[in-house]
């Protein structure tokens, strides 16, 4: 796959999950980007923006299986991976599979599940492998992720350990929508598809060289020098209790690979780097005294501000 066929397929899955969602290209292209890369997504908003329906779209686009889980208090981990049980008719232990073995997973409202029922996708999201009575079942890919929670409620809702906000490539939010698209979207006037009218345009064999050409993206030394130096900045500015770890900054290196084979090049700039370190890095900071996340994401702005930007010359 070349530059121009990379670009043609994304343009696609961008344009038609848009003719269901509508005014979020830019989040299209963040949760097409984490996918290539093989990375997971948690969506942090308010109920009724379209959290649901962008992954059942982005799934049917993709051509890939879709499967809801409904997080919950009394959900356990063997609801989610499988249990082994007695079959009287073989006389033998079956394993029966839990929803986690499906190409995208909509875990839907995952803090108000208990820590014990979170920690199950811990090993499904980093290895894409499930253990299950000593049994080791990998699970078939691609295998993606994304996880919605509500920032405002806190009745009956456990927060994500540090280890589960870790697994998760981005942090992302889709936000209201713009005025005058509401406004068309509530009385009509919005020509939205239905879902069910959504054709794949993509096969399993694009997919996997998608995300074999996003690898060949060069990176100049000083541009993954610029990226250390941000990492290095969270390790050590006194606002964070908690600075990015090794996974994380393995994460922005890939996604800026991506990001710049969607904006149509070959090779990263410090634009793109500075572009998406909010949306990576931002749940991977333990921020002293800060809770909200779109304060955290305010620092990490500040923060990337800081940091001097390579010469053009360099790079």
């Amino acid at each position: 796959m070349n530059q121009v066929q990379f670009e043609e397929k994304c343009r696609e899955v961008v344009k038609s999950c848009s003719k269901v969602i509508v005014g979020k290209e830019q989040e299209i292209k963040l949760i097409l980007i984490s996918f290539l890369c093989s990375g997971h997504v948690l969506l942090e908003d308010l109920p009724g923006t379209g959290k649901t329906t962008l992954l059942k779209v982005f799934a049917k686009t993709i051509g890939q299986e879709c499967k809801r889980i409904q997080f919950t208090p009394d959900l356990l981990p063997s609801d989610i991976t499988g249990i082994r049980f007695y079959n009287q008719k073989t006389g033998e232990f079956i394993f029966q599979k839990g929803p986690l073995f499906s190409n995208l997973i909509l875990a839907d409202e995952i803090n108000r599940a208990t820590p014990r029922t979170q920690s199950s996708l811990l090993e499904a999201m980093e290895e894409h492998q499930i253990s299950a009575d000593g049994e080791t079942y990998r699970l078939e890919e691609p295998f993606f992720v994304m996880a919605t929670q509500n920032p405002v409620e806190s009745y009956g809702t456990f927060p994500l350990p540090e280890a589960q906000m870790d697994r998760f490539f981005m942090r992302l939010s889709l936000g209201y929508m713009k005025r005058e698209q509401e406004m068309a979207v509530i009385c009509g006037k919005e020509s939205m598809q239905k879902l069910t009218d959504i054709e794949p345009v993509l096969t399993k064999d694009e997919i996997v060289q998608m995300k074999e050409y996003i690898k060949q993206v060069t990176v100049h030394p000083d541009v993954l020098s610029y990226l250390m130096d941000i990492i290095e900045k969270t390790r050590a500015d006194g606002k964070f209790a908690a600075g990015v770890s090794t996974r994380g900054a393995i994460a922005l290196y890939r996604a800026s690979q991506a990001f710049a084979a969607v904006q149509g090049r070959e090779f990263v700039i410090p634009e793109d780097v500075k572009e998406l370190a909010p949306y990576v890095l931002s749940h991977r900071i333990l921020a002293k005294g800060v809770t909200d996340s779109a304060d955290v994401v305010r620092f990490v702005k500040k923060l990337v501000f800081e940091v001097p930007v390579p010469l053009e010359k360099s790079v």
